[in-house]
């Protein structure tokens, strides 16, 4: 275990899901349901299994294509959805 990635994701991950649309929903969900409990777990399966897709397909596209190629398709796809996102588009 590399705990210096380890806190690195952690640190980045924390404060990039910190007010986010997914934090948002969460907040509505806890607001209107009586099981505060269900919320919470089938928030955090949610966000398990998305990190580890995300891990899956990462390893997976790293293995065909270089490391840089693979984070400068990700910082674009993330810029695109940003600027879909406040166009009102997406």
């Amino acid at each position: 275990m590399d705990w210096r990635i380890f806190f690195t994701v952690f640190g980045s991950m924390l404060l990039m899901e910190l007010g986010d649309k997914t934090q948002l929903a969460t907040v509505s969900f806890a607001a209107s349901q009586q099981s505060r409990l269900s919320v919470f777990l089938g928030a955090a399966a949610a966000l398990v299994l998305t990190s580890f897709l995300g891990v899956v397909v990462g390893e997976a596209a790293a293995a065909l294509v270089p490391a840089l190629v693979v984070k400068r398709v990700c910082g674009g796809l993330f810029v695109v959805i940003g600027v879909l996102l406040i166009a009102g588009w997406f």
